[in-house]
């Protein structure tokens, strides 16, 4: 039995699927003229493909059966592309206006605008095909990155990824350090000193010179990001120099461990290098394939606050589902985009085989969320995150998300590794990706 589905020690299993019922939405909503051809008397037919990568594909794969269940003739067929493959080739395909490309795709929802930008006909309109009507059923930090500049749905949310700091309990409790008593980022830091102190273990690792995740928890914490919701430039504000200006103090006292990518970053956790790591929900399922001798050594508590009382709630990834608008099959793609992403059956499987935590917030009343976990110190770690996730502030990414992503982390390794006041760094970023974008900074 794999770790994750171990620890999970859930009572309910892939049986779900089996009993998933019919789902009158399905079928009702196909807007006039696009009949594709293959309905026969009002019942979808057809083969569908669908992309996307590891375990999100397997999710999607999980999902068939039920999805046959309504629409028995429709033959769907999900291929597992390399998540970087498939970025390539769907923007090869897209600019030859489809050739090549399935019915249905993986984006991760921080592409979404790109794609949108740079192909306004490349995706179906979800909108036309009555998904309006599943918008209050999202956790709404995810709704606005799914529509185009018009207001329609041109994507359906999927997994999100709710963030914490998952702690290793044995350092922790070496070092005499109480997790409940880090409700600030000073909190932290002063916990991060006596742990190095009395363990040697560094704090959190950073892949100072390539990522900036830490930084972009710390923003969206604070309702800020690279951009403002009217799309301006908002990464030198007070906002988000104070975040760049804690994690410098975190460089200061030697916490920070600078890893060399993803590898280095499961090395550091696995290894005992560093005591914490904030990251999005998706770690969890990370650290149990990686050290599963090491269960019950492990345990979350939310992200600290900028300042007292302030908002510890961020986002860290997720992935959403669009269907291609060359598509021949548009009907039965819509359908299994609409069963995939709003029942609940699907989702709670791809949660408890794959650790992929959805936006579908009917699901956060299912009694698996409330199951403690063996493996995270008997903590019922995905009620916390679901109760995160309904406070996550909203994050706009926009078209520049690449470009500002890479003036943001060469902001870092500035701030980092040559000592540039974080203000400064952050500033000579804005003014980058202003002169490359053409968009106003806010002053």
């Amino acid at each position: 039995m794999k770790a994750w589905k171990k620890a999970l020690a859930g009572t309910l299993s892939l049986a779900v699927l089996a009993a998933c019922g019919g789902n009158d939405n399905n079928t009702e909503e196909t807007p006039a003229g696009n009949d594709n051809g293959d309905n026969n008397g009002g019942e979808l037919s057809g083969e569908i493909e669908v992309w996307g990568w590891n375990v999100a594909a397997a999710s999607m794969e999980l999902a068939i059966e039920g999805f046959n269940e309504i629409h028995p003739d429709v033959e769907v067929n999900v291929q597992d592309i390399g998540r970087l493959d498939l970025y390539d080739r769907l923007t090869v395909g897209l600019a030859a206006g489809g050739a090549g490309l399935p019915d249905v795709v993986l984006v991760e929802t921080d592409r979404i605008d790109n794609y949108m930008s740079e192909f306004p006909e490349g995706f179906l309109n979800l909108s036309e095909y009555g998904f309006d009507q599943y918008e209050d059923k999202f956790a709404q930090a995810k709704i606005n990155s799914m529509k185009n500049a018009d207001g329609d749905f041109i994507a359906a949310p999927w997994d999100f990824g709710p963030a914490a700091v998952f702690y290793n309990v044995e350092i922790f409790e070496e070092a005499g350090v109480n997790p409940d008593d880090i409700e600030t980022y000073d909190d932290y830091i002063e916990a991060g000193i006596q742990i190095h102190e009395a363990t040697e273990s560094q704090l959190l690792p950073i892949d100072i010179s390539q990522d900036d995740a830490q930084f972009r928890m710390m923003m969206n914490q604070q309702g800020t990001y690279y951009f403002d919701e009217d799309g301006n430039i908002d990464i030198a504000s007070d906002e988000a120099v104070l975040a760049m200006e804690k994690i410098k103090e975190m460089r200061e006292n030697d916490l920070i461990a600078n890893v060399d990518g993803w590898d280095g970053t499961v090395t550091a956790t696995v290894n005992g290098r560093v005591a914490t790591v904030p990251f999005g929900v998706w770690y969890a399922g990370t650290i149990m394939d990686q050290a599963p001798e090491q269960e019950g050594n492990w345990d979350i508590f939310p992200l600290p606050a900028l300042e007292e009382g302030g908002n510890r709630a961020a986002n860290l990834g997720g992935s959403d589902l669009a269907v291609i608008g060359a598509t021949e099959n548009p009907d039965a793609a819509y359908a299994f985009v609409e069963y995939f992403t709003t029942e609940t059956d699907p989702q709670m499987a791809a949660l408890e085989e794959y650790g992929m935590f959805p936006s579908l917030l009917e699901t956060y009343e299912h009694e698996t969320f409330d199951e403690e976990s063996e493996f995270f110190n008997n903590s019922a770690i995905f009620r916390t995150f679901a109760e995160i996730s309904e406070d996550v502030p909203f994050a706009n990414y926009t078209s520049d998300y690449a470009r500002a992503f890479r003036y943001s982390a060469d902001a870092q390794a500035s701030a980092l590794l040559q000592d540039a006041e974080p203000a400064d760094a952050l500033r000579e970023a804005a003014e980058r990706i202003a002169n490359e974008s053409g968009r106003d900074i806010n002053e």
